[in-house]
């Protein structure tokens, strides 16, 4: 993070985090006022008041306007807005990226971007891997003529037989007299 931005990250804070000013804004969110108004709805001296909103409009946080010997504070919203993107959104782009998981590295290893496997593992904690991703091709509860089993693994991987013997066998998928269906994942033997 630049030092500008990390700078002025602490001086948003520091200022936020006294409850008058807090007090202070949400009154000035709802309109503009004077300091002697303020003063009377916060139960704060006059000094006081003009302290904090000086605070404030050091930050660009407050406006103010004169009218005759009366001057007037303002919540400078698009001020507001503008701080939270310079200052949250860079913050938000140093944030490590998420940690990817085994099964992610596995699915990257052997699944090519089109969605087509590029081999069958020979590891059976890797396989199972793969067979839980080719599971989730097929809805629950609903039956499968051994057709469209072949033929959506084929999508995969053209060893549709071996797949397909590998789900049942691994308690993924069920079948009675060439119909097929997922199991539930509390059935899958994953040993």
């Amino acid at each position: 993070m630049p030092e500008s931005h990390l700078q002025a990250l602490l001086a948003f804070f520091k200022a936020m985090s006294n409850e008058s000013r807090l007090r202070l804004v949400g009154l000035l969110s709802e309109r503009e006022r004077s300091v002697q108004e303020l003063a009377e709805l916060l139960d704060l001296k006059e000094p006081t008041v003009s302290h904090h909103l000086a605070v404030l409009k050091e930050l660009g946080l407050v406006t103010v306007r004169a009218a005759g010997t009366t001057r007037w504070h303002a919540l400078d919203a698009q001020a507001l807005e503008a701080m939270n993107r310079a200052l949250l959104e860079p913050a938000a782009a140093l944030a490590p990226p998420a940690a990817e998981s085994w099964e992610d590295k596995v699915l990257a290893t052997f699944v090519e971007p089109d969605g087509t496997l590029k081999l069958i593992p020979a590891s059976r904690r890797k396989r199972t891997v793969i067979l839980k991703w080719l599971t989730a091709k097929f809805q629950d509860g609903r039956r499968y003529p051994e057709a469209e089993v072949n033929a959506t693994i084929q999508r995969h991987h053209w060893d549709s037989a071996t797949l397909r013997r590998e789900l049942i066998g691994a308690g993924m998928m069920a079948r009675h007299d060439n119909v097929y269906w997922r199991m539930p994942a509390a059935d899958w033997r994953l040993g």
